[in-house]
């Protein structure tokens, strides 16, 4: 038997997990029925803000990756740190 939750929740958080869920295929409802499940079943609550780079970083690695798969600005390996050193003044000149 299904029943209704009534909750207060911020206008715009709402907007987003509804946005989200839809991204992932699901309901608003579905996710907070699942998130209810687990909880009861786990007697446990995680909360989780999972990271992601910023438009500007996944440019800045993608470029990273072209250049590794192009060779370019990739330095060689070192066996000292005074090795390392001479390369980059090598490469100051």
């Amino acid at each position: 038997m299904k029943t209704v939750i009534t909750i207060k929740a911020d206008r715009k958080t709402k907007e987003d997990a509804k946005k989200l869920a839809e991204e992932l295929g699901l309901s608003l409802s579905a996710v907070v029925n699942a998130s209810l499940r687990q909880f009861v079943r786990e007697k446990e609550l995680h909360i989780s803000a999972m990271p992601r780079m910023t438009p500007r970083l996944e440019r800045i690695a993608e470029q990273a990756r072209k250049d590794y798969k192009a060779g370019k600005n990739i330095s060689p390996l070192f066996s000292s740190a005074k090795e390392a050193i001479a390369f980059l003044h090598s490469k100051a000149k």
